[in-house]
């Protein structure tokens, strides 16, 4: 297997997750009832802060949307990355891992004040990582290959 095709995959899952985070999360409306007087009383109490006056509200809406940005920039960046694999695929283990361990939190963080549906994404991501990891390998090198005219001296 190819680091590429697992890359490709985490990508297409992170835009997905993305997607539904924005329509669910940010841009979602509260259900009647408690939830609702909760995002009343969020948008209703102001306060200053370093010289502007917001809400939890805003915090709460603003820092939603920021996720939104950084799950897109994340799936254009394992996009990118698929392609890169085909070439660099040993170099980009790092990073590769770095990701595979930050989504492995974010799916215990999910797990813990979420619930099951961004937990299961990002786990699905994380695996996709993991595999890429696993298959992002130095490639062998050709002995029988015949050095270019360069690289005589």
């Amino acid at each position: 297997m190819r680091p590429t095709i697992f890359l490709r995959t985490a990508s297409v899952l992170t835009l997905v997750h993305a997607a539904l985070h924005t329509v669910g999360g940010v841009f979602g409306k509260p259900v009647p009832g408690p939830a609702e007087q909760v995002v009343a009383a969020m948008k209703s109490n102001h306060f200053l802060l370093m010289g502007n006056v917001r809400t939890y509200w805003d915090f709460y809406f603003g820092f939603g949307l920021a996720l939104t940005c950084f799950m897109t920039m994340e799936a254009v960046a394992f996009w990118l990355l698929g392609s890169l694999a085909a070439s660099e695929s040993a170099r980009l283990r790092p990073l590769i891992c770095v990701f595979a361990l930050g989504y492995l939190v974010l799916a215990v963080n999910s797990y813990v004040f979420f619930f099951a549906g961004p937990v299961i994404t990002e786990i699905l991501i994380a695996l996709c990582l993991v595999l890429a990891f696993a298959f992002a390998k130095a490639p062998l090198p050709d002995e029988s290959r015949a050095p270019a005219v360069s690289e005589v001296k």
